[in-house]
C-alpha cells in the first residue's frame, strides 16, 4: 500500500488556481481580491495558449500588459490590479522573482480630482438616512470602511 503513496501525494496535489486561492485565505487577502487575481490569472493564461506560467516569463507578461492597455482598454488602476495579480503568482506561487517588466505599454492615468462633501453637506445627507441605512452611513464616513466590509 505504501508505494502508491507518492502517486497519490502527486494526484492530490491542488491545481494552480487552487493553490492560490488557498494561499489568499491563509493570507486573510479578501474575497473580492482572491477573485480578481484567481481571474486575471486564468486570463493570462488563456492568453498564452494554456500554458503554464513556469513556462512564461517576463516578455510574455508585458506582452498580456500591453495586450490589456491596446486592445482590453482597461483603466490604469486595473492594469496595475493584473500586474499585482502576476507578481503574486510568480513570486508567492511559482517562487520566481519576476525582472523588469517596464517595457509593457502602460495605461495613462487620468488627474484625479478628488470629490470633498463640505462637513454642512454630509449633515444634510446623513439626516436625510433613517435605522440601519444611517448607521451604516455614519460607520462608511467616520471609519473610511468600504461598503462590502460594512455589510458583512
Amino acid at each position: 500500500m505504501s508505494s502508491f503513496l507518492p502517486a497519490a501525494q502527486e494526484q492530490s496535489k491542488p491545481k494552480l488556481l487552487d493553490q492560490i486561492r488557498q494561499l489568499m485565505r491563509l493570507r486573510h487577502y479578501s474575497l473580492r481580491t482572491e477573485e480578481a487575481y484567481v481571474g486575471w490569472i486564468r486570463r493570462y493564461i488563456l492568453f498564452h495558449g494554456k500554458r503554464h506560467p513556469r513556462e512564461l516569463d517576463d516578455k510574455h507578461v508585458s506582452e498580456f500588459l500591453s495586450s490589456l492597455a491596446i486592445n482590453g482598454h482597461v483603466a490604469a488602476s486595473t492594469q496595475n490590479q493584473v500586474l499585482n495579480a502576476l507578481l503574486f503568482l510568480y513570486k508567492e506561487i511559482i517562487q520566481h522573482q519576476l525582472g523588469f517588466v517596464g517595457n509593457a505599454l502602460r495605461v495613462k492615468r487620468p488627474p484625479k480630482v478628488p470629490v470633498v462633501l463640505s462637513p454642512g453637506e454630509v449633515r444634510a445627507v446623513l439626516s436625510q438616512l433613517h435605522g440601519q441605512y444611517r448607521l451604516m452611513a455614519q460607520l462608511l464616513y467616520g471609519s473610511g470602511l468600504r461598503l462590502l466590509e460594512c455589510l458583512r
